[in-house]
Order: structure tokens, then sequence, then C-alpha cells
């Protein structure tokens, strides 16, 4: 069972994510893009061009959970930039 109750820093990735990225490429954007570690007090969130697949990152102390969601008939609303938070 995977246990996000410790998760307090959700950090969405604006733009658009390259869908092909696996873990150690989403860790990479988490550094350059974030300045910042993954530890269990975070999600990160990332969307492609398409808006219909969303990957989030998590670490669980362990090891990085990697997790993926494809919508069929809709989109995710995804901010393109900053200002659209």
């Amino acid at each position: 069972m995977i246990d996000f109750s410790k998760v307090h820093n959700y950090y969405i990735a604006c733009g658009y994510t390259d869908m092909r990225k696996q873990i150690d490429g989403l860790v990479a954007i988490v550094q350059l893009q974030f300045g910042r570690e993954l530890n269990e007090e975070s999600l990160f969130l990332f969307c492609g061009h398409r808006a219909d697949r969303l990957k989030a990152l998590y670490w669980d102390g362990t090891g990085y959970i990697l997790l993926y969601k494809r919508l069929l008939e809709k989109r995710f609303q995804w901010p393109r930039n900053v200002q659209e938070l």
C-alpha cells in the first residue's frame, strides 16, 4: 500500500513535459526546474502536450514511485506558465 499521508508539498511542473521521460528524467527536472530533492513530504506532477496524461513522482523513503494516469475522453486543465496557477 502506498501511503501519501506524509505529503505536504505538491509541485506542478508548468508547461509541457516530455511524457517519454521515466523516473531518472523526471528526477532531473525536479532538481533543475524546482531546485529540490525528492523526499517523503513532496509530490511532483507532470503533464504532456496533449494534456490527457499525467505523471506523478514520489519518494517513499526507500525508492521512487511513478504514477501514471491517462484520460480516455477528457483533458486535464494544466497551467502552461506560472501566471496560470
